[in-house]
This record gives C-alpha cells, sequence and structure tokens, in this order.
C-alpha cells in the first residue's frame, strides 16, 4: 500500500537516473502530471506521455529523461519536502530559494502545481512539495 504516491513518483525518477535508464513509466495521477509537466518545462526530463497498457484499466506516464553530453543525469538530486504526516506551508515572501535559485522548487498553490519562481511572480505561497537539483 502506498500512502505518499509523490515520494513513490520522486523514487522511481532517482532509481531509473541511478540505474542509468532512458525512460520510466509511472502510474498516473493528476498531481503527478503536473509535476512532470513542471519539470518538463523547467528542463529537466526530455517530454511524457500517457498511455493505455493492454488490458490494465489504469493510465500510466512514460517519461522521457534528460542527461547531458557526458552521460550524468540533469537531475542530480530529488528531495520530498511536504510529507502527508508533516505538511510544509511557505507564504510567497519566504518561499525557499534551491541552490540559490539554480534549482527548483515545486509547489502546490491555489493557482495549480508550479514551480517557485513563477509563484513568486504570481505572489502566491503553498504546499512546497519537492525540490529539484
Amino acid at each position: 500500500m502506498n500512502t505518499d504516491p509523490i515520494a513513490d513518483l520522486l523514487t522511481r525518477i532517482r532509481n531509473a537516473l541511478l540505474a542509468g535508464h532512458r525512460h520510466v513509466e509511472i502510474p498516473h495521477s493528476k498531481m503527478k502530471e503536473r509535476i512532470v509537466a513542471v519539470l518538463k518545462e523547467e528542463g529537466y526530463i526530455q517530454s511524457y506521455e500517457l498511455k493505455q497498457n493492454e488490458g490494465q484499466p489504469f493510465k500510466v506516464m512514460r517519461l522521457i529523461l534528460k542527461y547531458d553530453k557526458a552521460g550524468y543525469p540533469v537531475i542530480r538530486k530529488l528531495t520530498r519536502v511536504s510529507t502527508p504526516g508533516r505538511r510544509y506551508y511557505r507564504k510567497a515572501i519566504k518561499l525557499p530559494r534551491v541552490l540559490s535559485g539554480a534549482g527548483v522548487a515545486i509547489l502546490s498553490t491555489s493557482k495549480g502545481v508550479i514551480a517557485d519562481r513563477h509563484a513568486r511572480r504570481q505572489q502566491v505561497g503553498g504546499e512546497v512539495l519537492c525540490f529539484v537539483e
């Protein structure tokens, strides 16, 4: 039983990167899809697609992971911040800066799931879901 689907998403991506896989398949949900969309917008993954496997009632997301020219993953570190047991909320003026702005914090706000720089621009706070470095 999986009680934290976002942590599962991040762990699957981390494990695929450590193993050197070019793609990874993850069970679909709207929240996970939006987090993956933010990763794509920020340039951490190449692309993603939704697909329905034959004989299975649920959709899966297939992520195409991104590596640099030397073969190292673009995502160096994925950290889950807010957990089901301890939520982590921040106001717009107190949003964390990951690697002094080189990384990204992904937030769940009233405007949707967005990156920290967009939240600062729109002056909205929210739940800090994860850090991407």
